[in-house]
């Protein structure tokens, strides 16, 4: 599935979760790294309107669908994909490193969150070895210097994954560059994933997600920050429903 954002165009290039794993597990065995990015409609808010980020996307290696009305476009276009948020891809992709012996990384969010979730991490996945964590400063710029040398340290660590928190479109542009200066690791973007696993965030109830009504958890968590957001990504929705009709008639 292909959506036109007015800066480029994103490509849904993994649609399912069994594809997604074994396209992971054949990456990191050879030896090559990877971006993985998570698409919701707050990210094709932002790319119709940031070329930084659009460039970002453009470079990831595996696109999956993050968010129920992504789903829904899919299906009217006649093309499935299934819903990967990244929070969702935290723990399976963990016990994929355990059994591989493949050490990870965390990077993002706070020292504090990072200590919980690398502690709940190893609770539930056996053997699972981190081998980094680096929680960056307020005013973090990932195409600085500072990101540069935190790119390299990931990959001096010996982690061959590394799952990014820094919230869009900051974690796919880093992303991107650790292509380059990290080509060992796969980065997974994943947003709050570390907070929720360490507690630091209450993710919706898993009855609100079932009825895809997690957007009304976090808009009411945090109303003056997320309603004008949630705003933007329904103002879109018409746009990208006809893009997704047409999609079905041309199929």
């Amino acid at each position: 599935m292909r959506i036109d954002t007015g800066t480029g165009t994103v490509g849904i290039n993994i649609p399912t979760r069994d594809l997604l794993w074994q396209a992971v597990t054949d990456r990191l065995a050879r030896g090559d790294g990877f971006a993985l990015a998570t698409v919701n409609l707050d990210h094709l808010v932002k790319l119709r309107h940031d070329r930084a980020f659009a460039r970002a996307y453009a470079g990831q290696d595996f696109v999956v669908a993050d968010g129920r009305p992504i789903v829904w476009l899919s299906r009217l276009s006649r093309q499935p994909v299934e819903l990967m948020p990244g929070s969702d891809l935290i723990l399976p992709m963990a016990r994929i490193a355990a059994k591989k012996d493949w050490p990870i990384a965390l990077l993002g969010s706070t020292d504090a969150a990072l200590a919980g979730a690398a502690e709940a991490l190893a609770a539930q996945v056996p053997g699972l070895r981190v081998l980094h964590c680096f929680a960056p400063p307020m005013g973090f710029d990932p195409e600085g210097d500072a990101a540069a040398t935190a790119l390299q340290a990931i990959e001096a660590s010996g982690a061959r994954l590394c799952f990014l928190a820094l919230g869009a479109p900051k974690q796919e542009i880093l992303a991107l560059r650790g292509r380059t200066l990290a080509p060992s690791v796969g980065f997974v973007s994943i947003g709050a994933g570390l907070d929720f696993l360490s507690g630091h965030q209450r993710r919706a109830p898993k009855l609100m997600r079932a009825l895809a009504l997690e957007w009304l958890w976090r808009a009411l968590s945090s109303p003056k920050r997320l309603l004008p957001r949630y705003l933007a990504c329904f103002a879109i929705l018409p746009g990208l429903i006809l893009q997704a009709w047409r999609q079905r008639r041309a199929r």
